[in-house]
């Protein structure tokens, strides 16, 4: 391994970074340059294009965008609303209750869209004012609405766990689907746990009981929400169609959901749902082609096999290997969105971990969970920003209450981590 070529893959993209060149670009110029220290400059290009071209090259990529449409849809159709009546009638009544049904209802949103900035979005935009409204304070109701918000990272149908699927080398995306339910449980139920512990301190209002006849109307004008879960996910398992099949029947079901059953779309919006549709395709495909990018550099330069000599020299306990990885993502999550992390330190990462036993689909579950507790901080926490906008606060504000939810999730992580049955468990059930 020259270390030259290191030094300016490194030196290059965070100098990129801290100027303010976007992401994308930045991870494409940082390996450009790197290329060019030791490949003639034509060559270099020419590969470079050529990654960029066969890193989209792929079948799987289908569902990312069939996925972001559908979630679209579910956006602007009304979904969220039902999602959150249904919450509050199973949990509205306990103390702190309107933080259950912020979190339970940010589950099922970001189960069913595969987005935690959709579901910060819309979850956070209904329930902040509600909660407010109530009693709750600003900070904390955001601050549960963006740390439950990453439980549809996990929870599928998920788009990054595509990515990993496909900077892994093929692992099964239905096994990395079904692996996610019980650690997106896990998550939720933690932070349910940290938010009624704060509202019982804080002294929160209680809820109306609220009759079992009204909990079953709720659950019934649910219930075609939540049936698309057993549809994408259920079809997948019986090995009905693929993931990217069921992406297309999830953007056919949300389109007869929205517009014919709820009624909340209109044939005016369907131009603006697909030009927002375009415009995230256009920016999640552009930093996976840049992403692949990369990761040939670093392979070309042995940057892989580098780092896994150097774990590995520190220790062969897996348990120590994975401490420094959880920490090194954590601080990656800090400065990296997910996508090109995970395409990033896919490469280097899968094979220290799989020369020490641990299995891939629980690699990757555990990779997406550390990744999601980036999304809620400063300075490229998307869902931080989104859930702070909602709320109407500033994120200095949103610190205090923030920090014993990240608790809960590290304490979440740390199970997943060191339990590989939460993650292997359903797989191994299902035969994937």
């Amino acid at each position: 391994m020259e270390f030259l070529e290191i030094i300016v893959l490194i030196v290059s993209f965070i100098f990129l970074l801290i100027i303010g060149v976007p992401i994308a670009f930045s991870i494409g110029i940082s390996a450009l340059l790197t290329m060019l220290v030791s490949i003639a400059p034509v060559p270099a290009f020419t590969t470079l294009a050529q990654r960029l071209a066969t890193g989209l090259d792929s079948f799987a990529l289908l569902a990312i965008p069939f996925f972001i449409l559908a979630g679209q849809l579910m956006n602007r159709g009304g979904i969220a609303t039902r999602l959150i009546d249904f919450a509050k009638s199973l949990v509205g009544t306990l103390p702190g209750g309107l933080a259950y049904v912020n979190i339970v209802a940010n589950m099922l949103f970001g189960a069913i869209s595969g987005s935690a900035v959709a579901a910060a979005s819309a979850i956070g935009g209904i329930m902040n004012p509600r909660m407010v409204k109530e009693g709750y304070s600003r900070p904390f109701s955001a601050a549960v609405n963006i740390t439950s918000a990453t439980t549809g990272m996990i929870i599928p149908p998920s788009n990054i766990l595509i990515v990993y699927s496909l900077a892994s080398g093929g692992v099964s995306i239905a096994a990395l689907f079904v692996a996610g339910y019980v650690p997106g449980i896990l998550l939720g139920l933690s932070l349910v746990g940290v938010a009624g512990f704060m509202a019982y301190k804080n002294k929160y209002p209680v809820g109306d009981r609220i009759p079992l006849s009204v909990v079953f109307k709720k659950l019934i004008d649910a219930l075609p929400s939540l049936f698309l879960l057993f549809i994408v996910i259920g079809g997948i398992i019986a090995g009905v169609f693929t993931a990217t099949e069921a992406s297309a029947i999830a953007v056919l079901y949300t389109v007869v959901l929205s517009m014919v059953v709820y009624r909340e779309v209109k044939v005016a919006d369907l131009p603006d749902i697909l030009i927002t549709t375009v415009i995230t395709t256009a920016i999640v495909m552009l930093l996976i082609g840049t992403s692949m990018g990369m990761s040939w550099v670093m392979s070309f330069e042995n940057i892989p096999q580098a780092v896994s000599e150097a774990l590995l020299s520190i220790s062969d306990n897996k348990i120590i290997i994975l401490i420094i990885i959880n920490l090194i993502l954590l601080f990656v999550g800090i400065f990296m969105d997910m996508t090109p992390a995970v395409l990033i330190f896919t490469p280097i990462f899968l094979p220290v971990v799989t020369a020490l036993g641990v299995h891939p689909v629980h690699f990757g579950i555990l990779m997406v969970f550390n990744l999601c507790i980036g999304l809620c901080t400063p300075p490229v926490g998307s869902v931080l920003f989104v859930g702070c906008g909602v709320a109407n606060i500033s994120i200095s504000k949103v610190i205090k209450p923030l920090v014993p939810l990240f608790v809960a999730m590290l304490v979440a992580l740390l199970l997943v981590t060191y339990v590989p049955a939460l993650s292997l468990w359903l797989p191994e059930v299902f035969g994937l």
